[in-house]
């Protein structure tokens, strides 16, 4: 009796299947007969995730022309690889809307099985729009996760790099897959990769942008907890290190943890370059960083409060300046901070010529006009043009988009304090940025807590000769990359 039970709902859930797949147009069931033998049989399949070239050079001829019994004679006909045998119907679902085609026989209706033909939409491999380099190579990851692991994987042809797949997704089914290198990366921070992934309650993944919102230790800072990247070559070198990457279906980007502030303003490029110059462009973007968030609301606390640390010449200038500016510095900052984003979001919506017309003409003819209509300053316009400037130093876009919103607090507490405000708020940043981690390690290292052997490559980076240990933070179960040999000088020796 229990076994009519399960069968029973077995067949209802094939049922409620065929139900809904015979409302959809891109569902097909075709029936055939064997020459030899009479037999009946039947493909059913999505035509839209299918190649059917496939089926039929390389499965119909065959069915038709030769002779067989049971569903274990397909695998010995047809010459395609990827052939399961299955008397389960819960999984016809999983296997026609993964590029599936059902085969059944009718004298065997309660085995069937699952031919591979899936159809292949690739886009072509292009080189990195965000993380663009002139130095290096030109190869960025596309949509599809088989080929995003294929770049990986002939940039690693190693057994250690282990992958391991998980789906997500109650609606969307995404397949997500895990990489890092055994040996190296440390086993409890892939044990929390893989528990956090599966443990994702969600519908519908359609990018791994969603994946860092799901699984960041602190979902309400605007700091990016895991590192996003569109090179290959890359995350090959990070999951050399020891870290841990997550590619997504259908996303061109891979994510990496865990990850520290440091990194979010490397340039995957400085390592194809000497080291001293690589650390003289690290420091530029610190600095450009610090100057686009700090500029403004200096402006604003010195004019408000502190026009005594104003030298007597730039006085003058300031004050010729803002002679008949109406609105006090905060509003003025307002203003044209405001007119900054809004000329930003408008290049990055509109089409890309449309944009970048938007952006060049948008930007001098509102700034001149806000200057002749006398409601900004000249000054502050030119110190906003550089703070915008400066924030676009940033490698990592989503970085960059939360230096743009950290400036609008330091304005406001600029306004109520002047400088002191500004150096609560950055207190309040900073312990907010000690208290964060990523995967439970410390996002500040190797400033916080301080470790000296990491800053070899962090605010700096040192020749790849003093690089032979991996970073300590990551905990790796092989410390060494490589073995240093000194290099002893022969003299010779005259007698």
């Amino acid at each position: 009796m229990g076994w009519f039970t399960k069968k029973q709902e077995q067949k209802d859930e094939k049922e409620s299947l065929e139900h809904y797949l015979q409302r959809s147009n891109d569902y097909k069931k075709v029936d055939y007969i064997n020459q030899q033998t009479n037999r009946r049989f039947s493909f059913s399949f999505i035509s839209s995730l299918i190649d059917e070239a496939i089926l039929q050079n390389n499965a119909l001829p065959y069915l038709i022309e030769k002779p067989f019994e049971t569903i274990e004679d397909v695998k010995k006909i047809i010459p395609i690889a990827d052939v399961e045998i299955s008397n389960d119907p819960s999984v016809i679902e999983q296997k026609l809307f993964n590029g599936y085609v059902l085969f059944t026989i009718d004298s065997d209706k309660g085995n069937f099985a699952f031919i591979a033909a899936q159809k292949e939409l690739v886009r072509s491999i292009a080189p990195p729009e965000v993380e663009f380099s002139v130095i290096g190579p030109k190869e960025a990851f596309v949509e599809s996760v088989e080929q995003n692991v294929n770049l990986i994987r002939k940039r690693l042809p190693i057994k250690e790099l282990i992958i391991e797949d998980v789906t997500v997704g109650s609606l969307s089914k995404t397949k997500i897959s895990i990489l890092h290198i055994d040996g190296i990366a440390d086993p409890a921070n892939v044990q929390t990769v893989k528990e956090r992934i599966k443990s994702i309650q969600f519908d519908a993944l359609t990018d791994s942008s969603y994946i860092v919102q799901l699984i960041s230790d602190n979902k309400n800072s605007p700091f990016p907890q895991l590192l996003d990247s569109e090179r290959p070559d890359r995350v090959t070198a990070i999951l050399a290190e020891g870290k841990i990457a997550i590619l997504v279906d259908g996303s061109p980007h891979a994510l990496i943890a865990p990850t520290t502030l440091v990194e979010f303003f490397s340039s995957f490029e400085d390592y194809f370059l000497n080291w001293m110059l690589s650390s003289f462009f690290r420091l530029i973007r610190l600095f450009a960083v610090a100057f686009s968030i700090l500029i403004t609301p200096i402006y604003v606390a010195t004019l408000s409060y502190h026009y005594e640390l104003i030298p007597k010449d730039l006085m003058n200038t300031l004050v010729t300046s803002r002679r008949e500016i109406p609105l006090p510095p905060i509003l003025e900052a307002l203003f044209l901070e405001l007119t900054i984003e809004l000329l930003r979001e408008a290049g990055a919506r509109l089409p890309t010529k449309v944009g970048q017309t938007i952006g060049i003409v948008g930007g001098i003819v509102i700034g001149t006009a806000s200057v002749e209509a006398g409601l900004t300053s000249n000054v502050l316009l030119i110190i906003v043009a550089l703070a915008a400037l400066a924030s676009f130093t940033t490698p990592v876009y989503k970085m960059g988009n939360a230096i743009r919103l950290l400036r609008f607090p330091f304005l406001f507490f600029a306004e109520l304090w002047g400088l002191l405000g500004i150096v609560f708020c950055f207190c309040f940043l900073m312990a907010h940025l000690i208290r964060l981690t990523s995967l439970n390690r410390p996002f500040l290292e190797p400033i916080y807590p301080p470790r000296v052997k990491d800053l070899k490559d962090s605010l700096i980076r040192l020749p790849f000769s003093k690089q032979s240990l991996r970073p300590d933070y990551l905990r790796t179960q092989n410390p060494v990359r490589y073995t240093v040999k000194e290099k002893k000088e022969k003299r010779d020796i005259d007698e």
